[in-house]
């Protein structure tokens, strides 16, 4: 079978094309509040829930989709949820009040309720958040699965020492994953994950859990406790991908090789930077990703790249725009939570995933991506800006020009959804930009159109520098993490 990536929501995509009980192993990373102090449960609504919901990236507020999301569980849309989850979700109403912690269990319980769904009856989950609100998490994860035959097996503790510390409070340096079963017959290789006999309160080096190596030449290793001592990725890691949520390799190793075997489906729906995949890729697992942004799309499909020669052959992209009418309909995505994908999925697509976005809202010049390019002496930029309008007119293409020559970058690109002949015109008048490094002439002011890109026109400038090093300097830089995992 071809491996999958679903760019979209994945809610949408767990209901309308994964097939019921198709997966063997789903794990999940969603974003989760570690920000927000949740002993004051009591008071989260009005403007303090408001402004608080900021710790959730915006993702968790009470709105439309929360209020559909509450009625589709108490209603039991297509008969995925149980009655202790209705009850449970509608008892927690009473209690934390329609606020941002109810509508993030809201969104959790209607993905967990498709994920059983997709699970083979001999499918594994782990769910992997943090101690802010897993207390919650894990009567939801009881409440879908063990009515159903299902078991709770495990509450791992992904133990850490990176980080800062407060003075205030023990310092906070582990994530919680928890394992469910979909019933009593499951795959758990403990063999291929058994570790050396030492001292529980040694530090593990990310060798030792799951270690094959050792394992080969000690066989009677010990059964993994249920804490995992695998370093978090630093600045300078080899797998670093600039991504704030990133999780290292040795962890998804440890899961997935436990958990399943070759040949078998592995889940992620929230792919993220798409460690999950790329694990399962190299353990010689079919794979589906989903994640709602093209950012997410465009890294894995750059790492699996860099990884194993050949390994973007046997995957299905579904959700990117393919024509016309699917870039339209990218373009005019009211939803809050997807409005800037267009401008993401024509910038990296054009500059075939090299340019970064800019998240920068404000006294930017409507700049929506940056390219770093090698001349001489220096890297140059180059600033694309990305309109979805029908009515375009010079004095725009004037505009971005203006912010090229205030930047000092090297040159400019305007991507339009339709095709703007008058703009082409007016970009000539701007001359060209030459770069000393390879003595070559490129526009000052490129115009492209989403025809142009369907018909295979890719940035042409001098051997663009690779950016996602600098992707996130530039994140940590402005203080955001506009990269969702």
């Amino acid at each position: 079978m071809k491996n999958k990536i679903y760019y979209g929501d994945n809610l949408d995509v767990l209901r309308r094309y994964i097939k019921d009980e198709t997966v063997d192993l789903c794990y999940i990373d969603p974003p989760f509040n570690s920000k927000r102090n949740y002993n004051q449960i009591y008071n989260n609504v009005g403007t303090e829930d408001k402004a608080q919901a900021q710790a959730f990236i915006d993702t968790w507020t009470w709105d439309d989709d929360a209020i559909k999301g509450l009625g589709e569980i108490q209603s039991n849309y297509h008969g995925v949820f149980t009655e202790q989850s209705i009850d449970l979700i509608t008892g927690l109403e009473k209690v934390l009040k329609k606020g941002a912690l109810l509508a993030y269990l809201v969104s959790m319980t209607l993905r967990i309720a498709e994920i059983h769904w997709v699970l083979k009856p001999t499918g594994s989950f782990y769910f992997h958040c943090d101690p802010t609100a897993s207390h919650y998490l894990k009567l939801v994860l009881d409440a879908i699965f063990c009515p159903k035959g299902g078991d709770f097996q495990n509450e791992i503790s992904w133990c850490y020492g990176s980080g800062g510390a407060s003075k205030k409070h023990y310092s906070k340096k582990h994530d919680v994953i928890f394992f469910y079963t979909k019933s009593d017959k499951y795959s758990f290789n403990v063999d291929d994950v058994r570790e050396p006999y030492s001292s529980p309160h040694k530090s593990m080096t990310p060798k030792v859990v799951g270690d094959k190596s050792y394992v080969k030449m000690n066989p009677l290793g010990r059964i993994p406790f249920d804490w995992w001592q695998i370093p978090i990725l630093t600045n300078s890691a080899k797998e670093r991908m600039g991504y704030p949520t990133q999780k290292p390799e040795a962890l998804l190793e440890v899961i997935i090789k436990a958990s399943s075997n070759e040949g078998d489906t592995i889940l992620d729906a929230y792919c993220g930077c798409g460690t999950t995949v790329a694990v399962a890729e190299k353990l010689k697992r079919n794979w589906i990703g989903i994640d709602i942004t093209y950012q997410s799309i465009s890294l894995i499909l750059k790492r699996l790249a860099e990884q194993s020669k050949g390994a973007l052959d046997n995957i299905d992209i579904n959700g990117v725009p393919k024509d016309m009418d699917s870039a339209i309909a990218l373009a005019n995505n009211k939803d809050d939570r997807t409005r800037k994908e267009f401008e993401k999925w024509l910038v990296l697509t054009y500059s075939n995933n090299h340019a970064i976005i800019n998240e920068k809202k404000g006294g930017d010049g409507g700049i929506d991506g940056i390219a770093y390019i090698p001349d001489r002496d220096e890297t140059k930029k180059a600033l694309f800006s990305v309109k979805s309008s029908k009515t375009l007119t010079p004095s725009m293409i004037n505009e971005l020009h203006g912010v090229v020559e205030r930047d000092g970058a090297a040159c400019g690109i305007f991507l339009c959804l339709y095709p703007a002949a008058n703009l082409v015109k007016a970009s000539k008048a701007f001359g060209v930009y030459h770069n000393d490094l390879i003595n070559k002439d490129y526009p000052k002011i490129q115009v492209v159109c989403v025809d142009d890109i369907f018909n295979g026109k890719r940035l042409e400038l001098p051997n663009v520098v690779k950016v996602l090093k600098k992707a996130e300097q530039h994140q940590e830089q402005l203080g955001i993490e506009a990269l969702l995992g």
